[in-house]
């Protein structure tokens, strides 16, 4: 069972064996002699599906702005080829043989998992039957420390970390170890706070960010040193987003560096000092990212920005100025990562490290934006693009590819 949970649902077997049953279904639904009338009906139902298609992702992503994010042209083309295929299969249903009708209603589930797993590949969000079915994923980190006593490569597992100052209701945090930590007598490593999107959990960053593996191959060519990367939940829940600020909706900064250094510190064999810490995010853990890393210098010295906003979001600014600032606009606006590092500046020592994807027609000048203010403030700054991505779970597996070099020598790693 668990190998059949395991089995790849972003490319491999299944996803083109249920592409390749699809597109067969459809072609023998489609090669036949059909009278006039229906074949200039079928094509109608075809081009009219196809246009809804287009619509409905141009309404959901650039009208609505259901998800916060552009719609990618990949997904766009999925929602699009699948209503104008419905739209077929439509035609046959009402107007076709027995055995098409048949066919057809067979058709309309293959479709919709054809496509969503088309949709589910361009983002990357779901890499497993297991994880798309929401199934536990890690052990507690004791529990996979044990059963794994070889330290040839890192360990991932779960911890809890308490709430002790801020009183956040936070999900179970996520912990790597690489070899060099799993020693008899481990160095104190760099560590990295790294935070998921939203919605999202500290899970997603090793099942669809693939992390665990990219330091696993880093630390394979750095004698088993990487840093420590600890990954707590800034949420609470999948639906909620506190915006990584202490307010009604819950003390999400204070928990995230107030009670979750302290357990760091307190648990691990961690440099001290700021020069050795980092926080990361992606989506709304970005935003989270640079808002804390500019306003804690004294914590973190590196600050890993992957595909953040330009502010906190909680709906439309109206909402997110009531729900998470009380009202106060002015509060709102001093919360933004601009004008954060507009505040802090000049800073003495910060390394923003800030990626996205080249296809992310939002959030690439989000990032330009940032860069250009956190060089005004003094910081070392780097711009990474990750070619032919947008936002998406693969612009996370590059930026930190690319990204985690730059982490190491700010960081002061072992061996840099």
């Amino acid at each position: 069972m668990s190998a059949i949970l395991d089995i790849s649902i972003v490319g491999g077997p299944l996803l083109y064996v249920l592409y390749g049953v699809t597109a067969a279904v459809l072609i023998a639904l489609s090669v036949r002699r059909y009278r006039s009338p229906l074949v200039v009906a079928s094509l109608t139902a075809v081009l009219g599906g196809a246009a809804v298609g287009w619509m409905i992702s141009w309404l959901v992503s650039d009208v609505w702005d259901l998800f916060g994010v552009s719609l990618s042209t990949t997904t766009r083309l999925w929602a699009t080829g699948c209503c104008a295929a419905l739209a077929l299969v439509g035609v046959i249903i009402v107007a076709g043989t027995r055995w098409r009708r048949i066919v057809a209603i067979v058709a309309v589930p293959l479709l919709l998992l054809s496509a969503a797993g088309g949709v589910n590949a361009d983002f990357g969000q779901f890499t497993t039957v297991r994880t798309a079915l929401g199934l536990p994923t890690y052990d507690s980190l004791a529990a996979a420390t044990a059963s794994s006593p070889d330290s040839v490569t890192g360990v991932v597992g779960t911890v809890t970390i308490p709430a002790t100052t801020s009183g956040f209701p936070a999900r179970s945090a996520l912990v790597y170890l690489p070899p060099a930590a799993r020693r008899a007598n481990p160095p104190d490593l760099p560590v990295v706070e790294m935070l998921s999107g939203q919605p999202g959990s500290p899970a997603d960053v090793f099942t669809a960010g693939h992390l665990a593996t990219i330091l696993d191959s880093y630390a394979a060519g750095q004698g088993g040193v990487a840093p420590i990367v600890v990954v707590p939940d800034q949420l609470g829940a999948p639906d909620l987003n506190p915006m990584c600020v202490d307010s009604d909706l819950g003390n999400s900064a204070s928990y995230l560096t107030v009670d979750v250094p302290k357990w760091i510190r307190s648990h691990l064999h961690v440099a001290a000092g700021p020069d050795s810490w980092a926080i990361a995010g992606f989506s709304q853990g970005g935003t989270c990212s640079i808002q804390l890393g500019a306003a804690h210098p004294e914590i973190y010295g590196t600050v890993l920005d992957i595909s953040g906003e330009l502010a906190p979001q909680n709906g439309s600014v109206p909402h997110t100025i009531t729900a998470g600032f009380a009202g106060d606009a002015a509060a709102y606006a001093a919360a933004a990562p601009v004008a954060v590092l507009g505040t802090h500046a000049p800073y003495a020592n910060l390394t923003v490290i800030v990626a996205v994807g080249g296809d992310d027609t939002r959030y690439l000048p989000w990032a330009q934006a940032v860069v250009a203010a956190a060089h005004t403030a003094g910081a070392n700054t780097h711009l990474l693009v990750s070619p032919g991505t947008a936002h998406d779970w693969h612009t996370v597996q590059y930026a930190w590819t690319q990204a985690l070099p730059l982490i190491a020598v700010s960081t002061g790693l072992p061996g840099t």
